[in-house]
């Protein structure tokens, strides 16, 4: 994609853009969501290359900044408008202070990047308030002098990254590459390739990466099948190798008790949840023959470095948004009414991924059987 498409405007970047030297691109969510923002920030860089990006994200979020060579810095905040447990104290000083960090920076430019459920005018607003004079973001709702550009956003049903590149061409910027793409740190993967050789996965061993979490509950596969899954490929050979699989456990520090009920006290299988930081879970993903994952970051970080992937995918959110659009994967789940939920809990009994183990692991040796033994992949280019 290096052109405007049809439905999208002409690519003629306006004049004011074009002075742009200090730009603030707002992404306030989740790792996935980060990672999606690449090829937003690769057409921002090719279009602005002397401008200063910083990017303002969640504490989850920005630690996919190292693997973004696009971005010059980082803004980390907890933000009002996302407090979904609704116990934030009422403190104006908090966000006053926010508004002064913003104008402290002297930031020409804001682009506020949200998916179709989020609202784009409490950071705009701030951004207002802040003094930043161009500030471009796309809503349903009209939002008055809040935005210098007010983009109207295609269907709710599109992918989160052509959306964010939806944003960027009715400013008239020249597109980048659609491919989501990931740079991992030399030293990342060098500490990645340590982790899986003390764990005893030695180099150029098939591993299949299992990660067993997700941020919202209704999204995550039973962990009882997880453990099912992971007994019954750990006993199995490569299909095209006849190596045995090893299998490793990944999650982060918090879902340590979930990853422990997925290992099921299994000594086969390796976990390395809790011990990697988010650059390193990405160097792992990148050395795996095959990654199991529900609709959460792993599938986003496997997209990115082209690995192929089992996906239990359940029915909170279209495919359409999310699904992996350039590495070889299968999404796994059974159609039901109330899908999509948009839940981060189900009200039922998680009808959507009533999906056997059995079938996991055959659709897993059945997409390992058509790949080589892993490789690091071409994907991932090292800084």
């Amino acid at each position: 994609m290096r052109s405007c498409v049809s439905w999208w405007r002409s690519c003629v970047l306006d004049e004011r853009w074009q002075q742009v030297r200090r730009l603030l691109a707002v992404r306030l969510d989740n790792i996935g969501d980060v990672i999606m923002l690449g090829p937003a920030l690769h057409t921002i860089r090719a279009n602005l290359p002397h401008a200063h990006i910083t990017l303002m994200a969640t504490p989850g979020g920005s630690q996919v900044a190292p693997l973004l060579p696009w971005v010059d810095e980082v803004m980390v905040h907890r933000v009002l408008w996302q407090d979904i447990s609704g116990t934030w104290p009422l403190d104006p000083a908090r966000e006053l202070a926010l508004v002064d960090e913003i104008r402290g920076r002297s930031f020409d430019a804001a682009i506020i990047f949200t998916s179709f459920t989020q609202s784009p005018y409490p950071p705009a607003y701030l951004c207002y308030l802040a003094g930043v004079p161009l500030r471009i973001a796309q809503s349903k709702e009209f939002g008055g002098g809040v935005v210098t550009q007010w983009v109207r956003p295609i269907e709710d049903s599109a992918h989160q990254v052509d959306r964010n590149l939806h944003l960027l061409a009715d400013a008239g910027f020249e597109l980048a590459d659609s491919a989501l793409e990931l740079c991992i740190p030399m030293a990342a993967q060098a500490k990645a390739d340590a982790l899986l050789t003390e764990a005893g996965v030695s180099p150029g061993t098939p591993f299949i990466a299992m990660a067993p979490g997700a941020s919202a509950a209704a999204r995550r596969y039973d962990p009882k099948r997880f453990a099912r899954v992971a007994s019954a490929l750990a006993g199995s050979c490569h299909p095209m190798t006849a190596e045995p699989l090893t299998v490793v456990l990944l999650g982060s520090e918090r879902e340590l008790e979930l990853v422990e009920r997925t290992a099921a006290g299994n000594t086969q299988l390796v976990s390395l949840a809790g011990r990697t930081t988010i650059p390193e879970l990405a160097g792992i993903i990148n050395r795996a023959a095959l990654v199991i994952a529900n609709n959460s970051g792993p599938l986003h970080f496997a997209d990115a470095l082209n690995r192929p992937m089992i996906i239990l995918y359940s029915g909170t959110e279209w495919e359409s948004q999310w699904r992996p659009r350039r590495a070889v994967a299968t999404l796994l789940r059974r159609p039901t009414p109330c899908s999509p939920c948009f839940a981060f809990e189900c009200p039922y009994n998680m009808e959507c991924l009533d999906i056997e183990p059995d079938e996991v692991v055959s659709e897993a040796l059945s997409l390992l059987s058509t790949q080589k033994a892993s490789e690091p992949t071409s994907a991932s280019s090292y800084a």
